[in-house]
């Protein structure tokens, strides 16, 4: 790294900020929808939906079953493109029962 030009050391920089922008951006999204919705009037965790998708199978009821090295970021990227079902297996989700969501411990009892 010894020759090194200023054009290389901005696109390290600018690769840097992506990446932190990248992984910070869902808590920022979840900051941003609890503000707009206590601004509005709604539960601040559902949005009056009364229910809240399962964080280990985020809402879906199935989980994937895979050894020590699982790509699941690959899997939902290669769906999303239209690339059918990846192979995969799956199991129903043992924290909310293959439900996919839970009630909201905000709202949900009141």
């Amino acid at each position: 790294m010894d020759n090194i030009t200023a054009s290389e050391l901005a696109g390290f920089g600018v690769g840097t900020l992506l990446l932190c922008a990248t992984i910070a951006a869902p808590k920022i999204d979840s900051f941003i929808s609890a503000t707009q919705r206590r601004s509005l009037g709604m539960c601040k965790r559902c949005g009056d939906l009364r229910l809240i998708a399962c964080s280990t199978c985020r809402g879906v009821g199935s989980v994937k079953v895979g050894g020590p090295i699982r790509f699941d970021f690959m899997d939902d990227v290669f769906r999303s493109l239209g690339g059918g079902e990846s192979d995969a297996k799956t199991t129903q989700c043992t924290k909310c029962r293959a439900r996919g969501h839970f009630r909201c411990p905000d709202c949900s009892t009141s």
